[in-house]
């Protein structure tokens, strides 16, 4: 269906979703050769006062999108936001509370790298009002842990745990990599072996990828071959469906009820604010039937020196309608649960017939089936999402779509 013709579909029905903020802390202590984040190798010392001034004037400067409004959760990310001190957060997290309605309830996670937190901290950090931890924790081997650039080793993540248990922040996630340089699969089946001891409320666990514009795409290290990675990943996933974790994401676990509220927002296409060099937003604005994509400038010095002239966007444009409409399945099919498509009018402002083809299509070829308001990926379904993702693209005919490509072997 063409654009015009699917903006005569348009249901004018906007409504607000739940609204996140993002706020981005973009230094490393150096730069991990996989990484392709917005993050920048320390040369100095953290350039805090003057950064959590931006972030704040930013903050103020998108106030009036977002006016009354309450936030939902707050997640420091990176970067290694724990190069920032816990006072440091105290001073950012009063300042956004004293500008947002921040709900009593606010999941407020912070990343953490093991080599770079101080271990008596964590007690600090929840007391500045953090009550979730990500901890960067990608292997338990030392040797593997070398291979991929990390500055920690395996004491050090065990001591991090240990803080993060002994601050009573129980609520915490290890982040997991596999199919890492000379990986053997005894070796990822034990690094989840390993974690699950520490019983973490959520296991992120994907496969280590050669993104462009990093230093591993540019010297590739040696890596195990796809069908290794394919039985790390099956037999990994027994592990964690034995120890009663959920699959809820592609590649997130978690204990029930423990799921990542501010990760699931962005599942179900709610709105975020996003501060911090190169942070990104989404924000619905049912008065103009709108859904503006924003970003902001992305090296940390152009961001502070922006404080001089108060303007932050890089990118600020509507979302249009075929776009909404391949956004919201692209990220709702992530889930295990499959897709509301009772939030689909409410948070496009698109009628249902614009999905009509293409859900005939995906439940045809066996790779959804409905079940009232819910669309729920099968099993063949869940092993090739990117053929149903594909169905849903901007200006694509459903009958032309690629064809099946096994995308949870690399495609995390």
């Amino acid at each position: 269906m063409s654009t015009e013709a699917e903006a005569s579909h348009a249901a004018a029905a906007l409504q607000l979703p739940p609204l996140s903020l993002y706020v981005h802390l973009p230094w490393c202590v150096q730069k991990c050769p996989y990484c392709d984040f917005n993050s920048h190798a320390l040369k100095a010392v953290v350039p805090a006062s003057r950064y959590i001034k931006a972030l704040l004037a930013d903050l103020e400067n998108d106030l009036p999108l977002v006016w009354g409004r309450p936030v939902h959760s707050v997640f420091f990310g990176g970067g290694t936001p724990s190069l920032f001190s816990a006072a440091d957060i105290d001073t950012l997290l009063a300042g956004i509370r004293s500008r947002l309605l921040l709900s009593p309830a606010a999941e407020i996670t912070l990343e953490a790298n093991p080599g770079t937190v101080e271990y008596d901290s964590f007690s600090a950090y929840r007391d500045a009002g953090i009550n979730r931890v990500s901890l960067g924790v990608q292997s338990f081997d030392d040797e593997l842990l070398v291979a991929i650039g990390r500055i920690h080793g395996r004491e050090e993540v065990e001591r991090a745990i240990a803080s993060i248990r002994a601050a009573g922040l129980d609520n915490f996630n290890l982040d997991l990599m596999f199919g890492l340089p000379g990986q053997s699969l005894a070796a990822a089946i034990s690094d989840v072996q390993t974690a699950l001891g520490h019983a973490p409320a959520h296991l992120s666990h994907y496969q280590l990828t050669l993104e462009p514009n990093t230093a591993f795409h540019a010297h590739p290290p040696e890596l195990p071959d796809d069908d290794l990675c394919w039985e790390m990943q099956e037999q990994t996933a027994s592990l964690m469906q034995v120890a009663a974790y959920e699959q809820y994401e592609i590649s997130a676990w978690s204990l029930p009820g423990k799921a990542c509220k501010h990760n699931l927002n962005y599942w179900h296409y709610g709105d975020y604010l996003g501060i911090g060099a190169g942070a990104h937003g989404k924000l619905t604005l049912p008065a103009s039937n709108e859904i503006r994509r924003m970003s902001k400038l992305r090296h940390p010095t152009a961001y502070m020196a922006a404080l001089e002239r108060r303007n932050w966007r890089a990118e600020d444009q509507a979302i249009a309608d075929e776009e909404r409409k391949f956004e919201f399945f692209l990220n709702q099919l992530r889930l295990r649960d499959g897709v509301n498509l009772a939030e689909f009018t409410p948070r496009t402002g698109l009628a249902g017939e614009v999905f009509t083809a293409a859900v005939e299509l995906a439940c045809e070829r066996g790779l959804l089936q409905q079940q009232g308001d819910k669309l729920l990926p099968t099993e063949l379904g869940w092993r090739f999402s990117n053929e149903i993702q594909a169905l849903f693209l901007p200006s694509s005919d459903p009958a032309e779509a690629v064809k099946p490509v096994a995308i949870n072997r690399d495609d995390q």
